[in-house]
């Protein structure tokens, strides 16, 4: 399934956040997000999962979602969103609880997810046991438990260390070499951007507009061998950046 966003802009009450927000997110891509503080990237992200409605424009689902898709539109949060009380397995079942699955099939579905997280070992720990990239392994299985067609993911990483954050990079990359999944990524990060976008998508600030749209060619599961040239691409969006960067800091400071 793919996404099609159409002249998307929005505003709240009198300030204007996103203005004429034309963007393709094809089946089996990563297309990430980024720009300057306050651009728009998060509130894009929830018009596309239909958290919120456009003030103009529309976003157009083409093709169909995965047989047996429970939620075709699936978030991950950079705050993991599990519940303390319950335990790994039971924050995955969570999520297909109301759905009227089987026991049995219940119990494959997580297991199945657990196996491609690598969690099973962890099933029966509760959150608090878990490291913050652990958390949002969870969290990242839980999204898969429900057959998505579009993980839509608002910074994921943001909350962890610098080390968890190359290793879930990691296992992200792992598993999109595995299951081709499509996401719509958000990122403050541009290292993340260059190392886990197909196509990084580039706002600018206040009202977002999109400035240009980079592609990246070299398989993800090959990135670490092309340092020099992902570097490159990480400059060139930066360039692109960093004097709207500059003003969109010197607006919120001043906004305060």
């Amino acid at each position: 399934m793919n996404l099609h966003v159409n002249n998307i802009s929005h505003s709240y009450g009198k300030v204007d956040v996103l203005k004429d927000i034309n963007l393709n997110i094809e089946e089996h891509q990563i297309v990430c997000l980024v720009g300057p503080s306050g651009c728009g990237k998060s509130t894009l992200l929830k018009l596309i999962g239909g958290l919120e409605k456009p003030s103009s424009g529309k976003v157009m689902q083409l093709g169909e979602p995965p047989q047996h898709s429970i939620n075709p539109l699936t978030y991950i949060f950079q705050d993991f969103a599990l519940l303390p009380w319950r335990s790994v397995y039971d924050n995955i079942s969570l999520v297909l609880e109301d759905h009227g699955i089987a026991k049995n099939e219940l119990k494959h579905i997580i297991n199945d997810v657990l196996a491609r997280t690598k969690l099973t070992e962890f099933a029966n720990a509760m959150p608090k046991q878990l490291s913050g990239g652990m958390k949002q392994r969870v969290a990242i299985a839980r999204a898969l438990s429900v057959r998505p067609a579009v993980l839509l993911m608002d910074e994921p990483l943001s909350a962890l260390d610098s080390q968890t954050s190359e290793l879930l990079m990691d296992d992200l990359v792992s598993l999109w070499d595995r299951e081709k999944f499509t996401a719509c990524y958000v990122t403050h990060n541009l290292n993340e951007a260059v190392r886990l976008g197909h196509k990084i998508v580039v706002l600018s600030r206040r009202p977002g507009t999109i400035r240009e749209v980079v592609s990246i060619d070299i398989p993800l599961n090959e990135r670490k061998n092309h340092v020099q040239a992902l570097d490159q691409k990480q400059q060139y969006l930066w360039n692109l950046m960093r004097e709207e960067a500059l003003l969109a800091d010197k607006e919120l400071i001043n906004a305060d």
